[in-house]
């Protein structure tokens, strides 16, 4: 796949900020990290208690810090390759290295400009949105005065390389199947995300663009993706679903269903012998990765008598790892006021997002009212903390 976007410097940025949502690293590092992920969530103590179980079976450590080292990495071949310099740093919502810790860094070197990369492809309040006020209250944290501009990619769903590697991954998981057994035209395929809220799902997007919700962004990447699986595959069609994993909030509150494991249960009702959960909704390997699907839906379909492989996340494919130094260059040539040579680069029907989203995108809920912060602008657009 060939660069997108031909540029060779990222200025005005003196830096990338890699943000992700961080992970333990050890045992005594699994309740104090959940405990501060479900900080004002109403989230039972018994519940994290059980989800820390889950680190727990892979030694306290989530796969997440390894695959953003691995990320750091690969991008900085990427970016060196084009002659690009600026220094890629990166920081955690929740774990070490805490955004806090990484901003100052930054401050130390006397960053003024900073380009937020988050690992999160999709729009919602907790793919976006949150992203940008957990970075402002670092800096209002570490009292960086005055503050520097962050601002942000925009979102990647829909980019070239965010497609070749899900469907290189799904074409890859449906020859396994095959290789074992499976009738390859008889082989389901479950396209899994993080559940999130229905309210957030109501307040995700860009506002008065129901096309532009959370699941839609997904549906969008579906409605092209599945078909070029089947291309490659020689297929006519893959019969698909849309599931969920990884519900967390309190048992009250609605979030977004179906579950996979309960997709699964109805695979088997409907007759179905094999399938592929290709988790689409995470750029890299989380523990709601190797655990939500690679044990308990496994699990669960061994149970039902389906066979079962799970494809991988995109990681560092070189495609994808392109794709994301495209959007960082885009960016700065945006940010430098220059016009682009084309369109900004998007594979579905509902186009590219806007470089700095709307005021109102990507609310917790819908009708959720914020202030505007930081150099009269929001959190979802370019970020310093409000004066």
């Amino acid at each position: 796949m060939p660069d997108m976007f031909p540029g060779t410097s990222l200025r005005p940025y003196d830096a990338v900020l890699l943000v992700s949502f961080g992970g333990p690293e050890g045992p005594d590092d699994v309740l104090p990290f959940l405990r501060r992920v479900a900080d004002g969530r109403a989230i039972p103590e018994s519940r994290l208690e059980e989800v820390s179980r889950h680190y727990l079976a892979f030694g306290g450590v989530s796969p997440i810090n390894s695959r953003n080292r691995a990320l750091v990495s690969s991008l900085r071949a990427e970016l060196d390759r084009r002659g690009v310099d600026t220094p890629i740093v990166w920081g955690n919502r929740n774990w070490h290295p805490f955004l806090d810790e990484a901003l100052l860094g930054l401050a130390g070197r006397g960053a003024r400009r900073i380009l937020m990369l988050p690992t999160s492809a999709y729009a919602c309040y907790s793919g976006c949105r949150q992203y940008r006020e957990d970075v402002e209250g670092a800096l209002r944290r570490i009292g960086w005065t005055p503050p520097p501009v962050v601002e942000r990619t925009r979102v990647y769903f829909d980019s070239p390389g965010f497609l070749e590697a899900n469907v290189q991954a799904i074409v890859e998981s449906f020859l396994r199947l095959a290789s074992a057994g499976a009738d390859l035209d008889r082989i389901d395929l479950a396209l899994v995300t993080h559940s999130i809220p229905l309210a957030m799902e109501r307040g995700s997007g860009e506002p008065d663009r129901p096309e532009t919700r959370y699941t839609a962004q997904h549906e969008a990447l579906a409605r092209v993706l599945v078909p070029e699986a089947a291309r490659r595959l020689g297929l006519r069609r893959i019969r698909y679903g849309l599931v969920f994993c990884s519900r967390s909030g309190p048992p009250h509150a609605p979030w977004l269903e179906p579950d996979v494991n309960e997709y699964l249960g109805r695979l088997a009702a409907s007759g179905a012998q094999a399938v592929c959960c290709a988790p689409i909704g995470f750029v890299s390997d989380h523990m709601e990765v190797v655990y939500d699907l690679d044990v308990e839906a496994k699990a669960t379909a061994d149970g039902l008598g389906l066979s079962y492989d799970r494809a991988a996340t995109a990681g560092t494919h070189p495609a994808f790892v392109r794709s994301l130094a495209d959007l960082m260059l885009e960016r700065a040539a945006v940010a430098r006021g220059e016009a682009l040579d084309a369109p900004p680069a998007s594979i579905t029907d509902i186009g590219p997002w806007h470089e700095e989203c709307r005021p109102g995108a990507c609310l917790e809920r819908e009708g959720d009212v914020r202030v505007e912060a930081g150099r009269g602008r929001t959190a979802c657009t370019s970020s310093g903390p409000a004066a």
